[in-house]
């Protein structure tokens, strides 16, 4: 990457809103006073103008081409973030059986389940809060409630550090699955899901824009009491303009899609993915000092947690890092420890500083 001759930059190993790709934030710099010979930033463009118009039907153009995704999907650029998504996919899809089974797998299946039960018949099919959410559970169709509206995954928990491996079949059930944090990190099949929706603020873009793909018969559902911008059917209908949508994160978005389509797609950012991933892991699996409380089979290649041997160690180690320029590795306190997000935007240089100064730290307070 072209490092700007003044810019100081840190690795940012943030869980969200984490680093954006420097050519993105480059273009968008250069952008950002007169937007395509306007006189106007993209701030201040109206989101009925033709410019925004290239803006939002490109992003949505560029997502379709990278995901794979089919026809018969709408893609919605909404507000609220993934928090939101918890009350809108129980609001519009809990209209037969009211009836639905979730997956719990860390903090946020459990926010979603919370939110789901003020809707409906909520049960949880699978759970691994036995062992500290450290693994994924294992699901099969026989599981399912076949009269459920739908089922409901978190494909990637960036809290505790783990992911499905495996897309679980949920035979004529439609599948829903909160994807924020590892959406455009690996090759998927869309329509394996009913509905996918992720927040921007870790893959995509900048927080305040929301992601949602919806299968076009999953639309329409929403009782007459569901407020107008909960319903899936006014952003539908509306390409996303029913009211002003964040514009701004909208053309960040695309020029992230852009980036991610001139680099080859997902499959070579699912490479890229997996070496980070695996330098890290592997690196843990040798260290005398940090281990990794996750089991192997559901590790994340986004969220890797790691732990030393006390809290005094955890603490020197977060605040010596940062002085390294390794930003915002300290755990959720919930989890504690350290927690290295590795994104797309971040490069394999970043992962290979936060190894060897890992060595340099072990080596330094080795027993």
């Amino acid at each position: 990457m072209n490092e700007g001759v003044h810019v100081k930059r840190v690795y940012n190993f943030s869980a969200g809103p984490s680093m954006l790709p420097l050519p993105v934030l480059e273009k968008a710099q250069k952008e950002l006073v007169n937007y395509a010979d306007s006189g106007m930033s993209v701030m201040e463009l109206s989101h009925r103008s033709g410019l925004f118009t290239d803006i939002i039907t490109g992003a949505e153009q560029l997502l379709r081409d990278l995901m794979n995704i089919p026809d018969n999907y709408k893609v919605l650029f909404v507000q609220g973030g993934a928090s939101q998504q918890f009350a809108m996919v129980p609001l519009n899809l809990l209209t037969n059986s009211k009836k639905a089974d979730y997956v719990n797998t860390g903090s946020w299946s459990k926010k979603a389940i919370k939110e789901a039960k003020k809707y409906g018949d909520v049960r949880v099919i699978a759970s691994s809060e036995d062992e500290n959410f450290s693994y994924i559970p294992e699901i099969d169709s026989s599981m399912i409630d076949p009269e459920a509206d739908y089922v409901h995954i978190t494909t990637n928990n960036t809290i505790e550090g783990t992911a499905f491996r495996n897309i679980p079949d949920t035979g004529g059930v439609p599948l829903v699955a909160d994807m924020s944090s590892n959406i455009l990190s690996e090759e998927i099949d869309v329509s394996k899901f009913g509905l996918i929706y992720a927040g921007a603020q870790k893959n995509i873009g900048p927080a305040g824009l929301t992601v949602v793909i919806i299968r076009e018969d999953l639309i329409g559902g929403a009782p007459e009491s569901c407020p107008t911008m909960l319903d899936y059917k006014t952003h539908s209908e509306s390409g996303s303009l029913y009211n002003t949508p964040p514009t701004y994160g909208i053309y960040i978005a695309k020029l992230v899609f852009e980036w991610l389509t001139e680099l080859g797609g997902l499959k070579e950012m699912e490479k890229i993915n997996r070496k980070k991933a695996e330098l890290l892991y592997d690196f843990l699996e040798q260290s005398n000092m940090f281990r990794s409380p996750v089991k192997k089979d559901s590790r994340s290649i986004m969220n890797i947690p790691f732990v030393s041997p006390s809290a005094e160690l955890d603490a020197a180690f977060v605040k010596e890092a940062k002085a390294a320029g390794l930003e915002t590795l300290k755990g959720h306190r919930s989890v504690g420890g350290m927690r290295a997000s590795i994104y797309n935007a971040m490069p394999t240089e970043g992962v290979e500083a936060l190894i060897q100064f890992m060595k340099e730290f072990e080596e330094k307070h080795a027993q």
